[in-house]
């Protein structure tokens, strides 16, 4: 698959959305008929668990590993770990051994371009590779910048975190300026919003306001509800838990603006060829 799509899910503000909005993207994508890999880059492995692998630090392989083979050029089989969700969806997943890892980064060669070196020994079996990035802006987050193709940034809508995305954005344009040329932002995901609080509509014009002439605001909110709150615990995605609520229509919806934005970028790749 020439095509695949690596999109890293990233905001080094905790409490976002962002492993909520990695699981139910790439589900919504599989329910599409893509090809996902999931990618848990956040040493707390919480994308891992949320998908119902609990006991992250007896998994025979992880992240660590698979980026430790491509440091020592001993990466024989790279698909060997990848784990199968019932949903359709696949996961590298992650545990606490990718702290360790994460510091020993620092002082390896070619540091911001290990994740990356890996996924493309198997990006050829995805249509989508979907990284959860960690709420920092260390070294995996580098990483996970260095490995995409774009960004989506889950925001929540309680106020507006100008100081975060200025980082963000900081961070984003030296990842492409020095590392990754290509690296693009898909869009602004709103997570977390009630739409009866003044707070949560004067934050969204906010956004509007000072990033909206720039980077794309996706017309999808995802609202606040308990359901998205209890699903982390079950081991499924919102569809499977939880299909009629408002959270699983609203990540239905966004699934499908990142799916037709993906083709837009499709057909102008192949009208830049030609």
């Amino acid at each position: 698959m020439p095509n695949c799509n690596t999109i890293a899910i990233c905001n080094q503000k905790g409490g976002v959305g962002k492993t909520t909005t990695t699981v139910n993207l790439g589900v919504g994508l599989a329910m599409q008929g893509k090809k996902v890999l999931l990618v848990d880059a956040d040493p707390q492995g919480d994308l891992t668990t949320c998908l119902g692998w609990q006991d992250t630090d007896n998994l025979p392989v992880a992240l660590s590993d698979k980026m430790v083979e491509v440091m020592q050029d001993k990466c024989k089989d790279p698909l060997k770990g990848i784990l199968h969700h019932k949903e359709g969806v696949d996961l590298i997943p992650s545990n606490s051994d990718l702290f360790d890892f994460e510091i020993s980064l620092v002082t390896a060669m070619n540091r911001e371009a290990i994740l990356r070196n890996y996924l493309n020994e198997v990006k050829h079996n995805y249509d989508y590779i979907i990284i959860d990035c960690s709420p920092s802006l260390g070294m995996m987050t580098l990483n996970a910048l260095s490995a995409a193709d774009s960004v989506i940034i889950p925001v929540q809508a309680h106020y507006l975190p100008a100081k975060c995305m200025t980082q963000l954005m900081r961070t984003i344009t030296k990842v492409k300026k020095h590392i990754n040329p290509k690296l693009s932002i898909d869009g602004i995901l709103l997570t977390l919003v009630d739409n009866r609080t003044n707070l949560a509509k004067s934050t969204i014009d906010a956004l509007r306001e000072n990033f909206g002439s720039y980077i794309k605001i996706y017309n999808t909110y995802i609202p606040i509800a308990i359901k998205a709150a209890e699903v982390s615990s079950k081991g499924k995605s919102i569809y499977a838990y939880e299909p009629n609520s408002t959270v699983s229509k609203a990540y239905t919806e966004f699934s499908k603006e990142v799916l037709d934005d993906g083709r837009k970028k499709e057909r102008l790749h192949s009208a830049q060829v030609r």
